[in-house]
């Protein structure tokens, strides 16, 4: 994933914004400066000019909300025009505006009067957490605390418990897990940093590969986002494969689409076991295996 930044100082536009009535009516120039932190992965590699952000069309949308419509306040402009851009743009991550207002009605010497908004996109993201160690209905808490209260993490909704078989092969305990689904305004590489410090928090050391976990939280998709990284790939390749993600996922995200496909389609065709992934609503069957 590749970010690059534009910024845009003092774009002069006439406006009629204020409270007096003379700003309305006789109107000032505005000075607006942008600061726009864009995705441009797909530009960059195919030198694609209809992929990037157009500098002159971030200004005609400027121009045309400053000179529109008058608001009495330069804080309502600044998220006006934030929201705007935030729409018209879809790989505009995080914008910061500051509108300039060098006539304000102020009755003593200044150099300048300014109000500054910041606004973030809030992408749809899917995490998988599991563990087979300890205290594992827990530590799986413990770890949906910890990404609901990390800075540009919301959480909306968080599937149920489950008593899944092991992946991969290797003789172990059980797993429980459980998935959790939000809006997050953080890039890929600083969820996987979040998602890494939860794992260290909670016990997870280097091991076996496929062996026993005392936290793994894993990363399963970041919008409509595609990285393809060494230490990264999104949408998480091993989503369709694994009936301990789909399960907990198709319970709280049934309509999620992933490479093309609804969480729903994917556990359609995903061949399945028996008891490969068991609910632990009435912990039953959590409470059997935890007696072994």
């Amino acid at each position: 994933m590749t970010h690059s930044t534009i910024r845009i100082d003092r774009l002069s536009v006439f406006g009629h914004h204020g409270v007096l009535p003379e700003e309305t009516r006789l109107g000032q120039n505005f000075l607006i400066d942008l600061v726009a932190t864009v995705e441009t992965w797909t530009a960059t590699q195919n030198d694609d000019y209809r992929a990037a952000v157009c500098y002159a069309a971030l200004c005609d949308h400027v121009v045309a909300l400053v000179a529109g419509e008058p608001v009495q306040l330069i804080e309502t402009l600044a998220d006006r025009i934030a929201e705007a851009l935030l729409a018209a743009f879809p790989t505009i991550t995080r914008l910061t505006i500051r509108v300039n207002k060098p006539a304000a009605p102020i009755p003593h010497p200044f150099g300048m009067v300014s109000v500054e908004t910041t606004r973030e996109r809030f992408l749809p993201v899917g995490f998988s957490l599991g563990c087979n160690m300890g205290d594992r209905e827990s530590a799986l808490s413990m770890a949906v605390t910890w990404l609901g209260v990390t800075p540009g993490v919301k959480i909306e909704a968080v599937s149920g418990l489950y008593r899944t078989a092991p992946f991969g092969g290797v003789e172990q305990p059980d797993f429980y897990n459980l998935c959790v689904t939000g809006r997050s305004a953080l890039e890929p590489l600083a969820l996987l940093r979040v998602c890494k410090e939860i794992e260290s928090r909670l016990g997870r050391v280097p091991g076996q590969r496929w062996g026993q976990r005392a936290m793994d939280v894993d990363l399963l998709y970041l919008g409509d986002q595609v990285v393809e990284a060494p230490v990264l790939t999104l949408p998480h390749r091993g989503i369709a494969e694994r009936a301990f993600v789909l399960v907990p996922l198709a319970e709280i995200a049934p309509e999620q689409k992933i490479s093309g496909l609804s969480v729903s389609d994917m556990l359609i065709r995903l061949p399945r076991e028996a008891d490969d992934v068991v609910p632990c609503a009435e912990r039953l069957s959590c409470i059997a295996e935890d007696l072994k």
